[in-house]
């Protein structure tokens, strides 16, 4: 009875010893937190992607900054701790990669989207001609809310249309400049301003304004969103930017109006 007992624990002492080998060469999975800086257009839609990732990504989680491309490529230029980088344009990309901040080979073409006009949705005009020398342009005495037209992508986007369409002689002067495309919307929606410039899924999310033209797509550059990784070794980074070209992604930013990028 002894030798048994003794045999026995012989043979636990050894079964907790290789459970504890086993364990300390098992490789631990760390949860980590990743920072996302991101256009404010996709407010809404990367909200819920981020939701999305987290369910199916246990332990970890995702923080957005949303603000403008201009201003959030800036704060990474000054750096910023942000692991993924997603732009409404090329431009601040571009400016970004050519200083080597950003992973280049991560870089993709994510989404496009739309530019309208918009107005509240209490105005009495419902719909305009976007036509050189149009008569409402012409008589034109508000306000006209977009982004920043040298450095906001949508507001680029838009005094390029405006340029092309003969109708921003008639409009520059009357022009509000803001921080972002969201803050151009909010106005629009309080009517503090008359007009918006804004991207058709900022519209559409909106009960408070009215589309009254959308602009035609030759009359400013391709509204397309690249998104890349900064340089890192954060594998959570990785896998969120591969979740954003996923069909569970890509079928919520259709919800919310955004097509593919082509």
């Amino acid at each position: 009875m002894v030798v048994s007992l003794f045999r026995r624990s012989r043979s636990t002492s050894l079964s907790l010893a290789l459970f504890g080998l086993s364990t300390m060469l098992t490789p631990l999975t760390h949860a980590e937190t990743i920072t996302v800086f991101a256009a404010a257009s996709l407010n809404n839609a990367l909200s819920d992607i981020g939701k999305a990732f987290e369910a199916s990504h246990p332990g970890d989680k995702v923080n957005y900054s949303f603000a403008s491309s201009s201003l959030l490529a800036k704060q990474i230029e000054q750096g910023a701790p942000a692991a993924v980088f997603v732009s409404a344009d090329q431009q601040w990309m571009d400016y970004l990669q050519n200083k080597n901040l950003i992973d280049a080979k991560s870089r993709t073409n994510l989404l496009a989207n739309t530019l309208v006009l918009i107005s509240p949705s209490t105005a009495p005009m419902r719909t305009v001609a976007l036509a050189p020398a149009a008569p409402w342009a012409k008589s034109f005495q508000g306000h006209l809310c977009m982004g920043t037209p040298d450095s906001v992508p949508a507001g680029i986007y838009g005094k390029q249309a405006l340029t092309k369409l003969g109708l921003w002689p008639d409009l520059q002067s009357h022009v509000v400049a803001t921080q972002d495309v969201r803050a151009s919307l909010s106005f629009v929606e309080r009517g503090e301003c008359d007009l918006g410039v804004v991207y058709k899924t900022d519209a559409e999310i909106s009960k408070a304004v009215h589309i009254l033209a959308e602009f035609p797509a030759t009359a400013h550059d391709p509204i397309i969103y690249p998104a890349a990784l900064l340089p890192t070794n954060s594998k959570t980074a990785t896998a969120f930017l591969n979740y954003l070209g996923s069909p569970d992604a890509q079928a919520i930013f259709r919800r919310y109006g955004f097509s593919p990028a082509h």
